[in-house]
């Protein structure tokens, strides 16, 4: 299912990052902060509920879901958006909904790296992981 996932994966590299939290709306104080840090992903599975756990210096950020089912989520920059994850060809799709605006962030393993690709428009990231 998503075991390509499991594990904990460290930021290694960050494209275009500081113009994709603008296109999401992220205030400018908080923008200068997140472009600096590395976060720490750690993807772990329990039965059919995934946790996709986030720590950084900054803040920390846990999700629990189950792939294809909607839920709440207050994101780091602490937006409500209405989410749903979804496994399609390999790379799990996630997208948030809130105040009438959409944003995809796709994960995919390749070559033994963590590529999350963060969408607003025509606004684009590339995040890159690797193992811890």
């Amino acid at each position: 299912m998503v075991d390509q996932f499991v594990g904990k994966w460290k930021l290694v590299e960050s494209e275009n990052f500081d113009d994709y939290m603008k296109a999401i709306g992220v205030k400018f104080a908080t923008r200068q902060v997140a472009v600096m840090l590395r976060p720490q992903v750690e993807f772990s599975v329990d039965g059919e509920a995934i946790c996709m756990k986030t720590a950084s210096t900054f803040k920390n950020v846990d999700l629990h879901f189950k792939l294809d089912q909607e839920f709440d989520e207050v994101t780091a920059d602490e937006r409500e958006t209405k989410t749903v994850i979804s496994l399609v060809n390999g790379k799990l799709l996630q997208t948030q909904r809130w105040d009438g605006q959409e944003t995809t962030l796709e994960r995919a393993v390749s070559d033994g790296k963590l590529i999350c690709t963060c969408t607003m428009g025509n606004v684009v990231s590339v995040r890159t992981y690797v193992r811890a």
